[in-house]
């Protein structure tokens, strides 16, 4: 039996890159998959016949996750539509980086709300669900800057130190209910983003790296494959960093 079998995953920010890559993982373990992304376009329409391929149900949303009436709005539609969430996936990210001194209030404003508020108005909303269904899984895709900060990124730092605490949180209050909370850590990973980087660049950050080398968006949707599964049903309240070794 696939280890995610008859379970529903609900997944933000997922028409490309690592939530892509976890969504395409779950559903290979039997996951159907409702996902959301600002806009459903033609990435978000061959992300969902990937996943489709894979014989499972599945549903991209257009929503912006920063929004919390759409996102009660989106929630309540897949409760409908998909009749449980069991897996919440807080993947909805971006960056806006500059200096402290240089860094707009829109700059600031911006990312929070992206990646950290989008997190609390999920959880606000699947919570009820799952307490209705005694257990769920919750994952917040924070990063190993949320860790130890990064000069350039206060606005980002922030917002994933604040998914990390969050997630903490959640899984205090919500564990009596069967409900767990984890947070993930990237640290340098493959992906369009980083591959526009120069090459001096990419090539500093991995000297920083004992493994000597990049992630692989596979390498979080691993361990996101762990989090979900009752795999690690006594595991809840944790960061786990998949970093290669940067960050130790």
């Amino acid at each position: 039996m696939r280890l995610l079998q008859g379970k529903t995953a609900l997944i933000t920010g997922a028409a490309r890159g690592i939530g892509k890559a976890i969504a395409l993982k779950f559903a290979s373990e039997g996951a159907n998959i409702a996902f959301t992304d600002l806009v459903i376009d033609e990435n978000g329409q061959a992300t969902e016949a990937e996943i489709a391929a894979l014989g499972v149900k599945v549903k991209g949303y257009a929503s912006n996750a920063a929004d919390f009436a759409q996102t009660e709005a989106v929630v309540a539609q897949v409760k409908e539509e998909f009749g449980s969430i069991d897996i919440l996936v807080n993947n909805a990210g971006i960056t806006k980086d500059g200096l402290m001194l240089r860094m707009t209030e829109q700059q600031w404003d911006a990312v929070i709300a992206v990646n950290l508020k989008s997190a609390f108005n999920f959880i606000h909303a699947c919570v009820p669900v799952m307490m209705r269904q005694r257990g769920g899984s919750i994952i917040n895709m924070a990063s190993v800057v949320g860790v130890h900060g990064n000069a350039g990124q206060s606005n980002y730092a922030a917002s994933k130190a604040g998914l990390i605490a969050l997630a903490k949180s959640v899984a205090q209050e919500m564990g009596p209910k069967g409900i767990r909370a984890n947070a993930i850590a990237p640290g340098f990973i493959e992906t369009a983003m980083t591959a526009a980087l120069p090459d001096s660049v990419r090539e500093e950050w991995k000297k920083k790296i004992p493994l000597r080398r990049g992630g692989q968006v596979e390498d979080i949707a691993n361990v996101a494959t762990f989090l979900a599964s009752d795999m690690s049903s006594y595991v809840s309240g944790q960061v786990i960093q998949v970093d290669g070794g940067m960050n130790m």
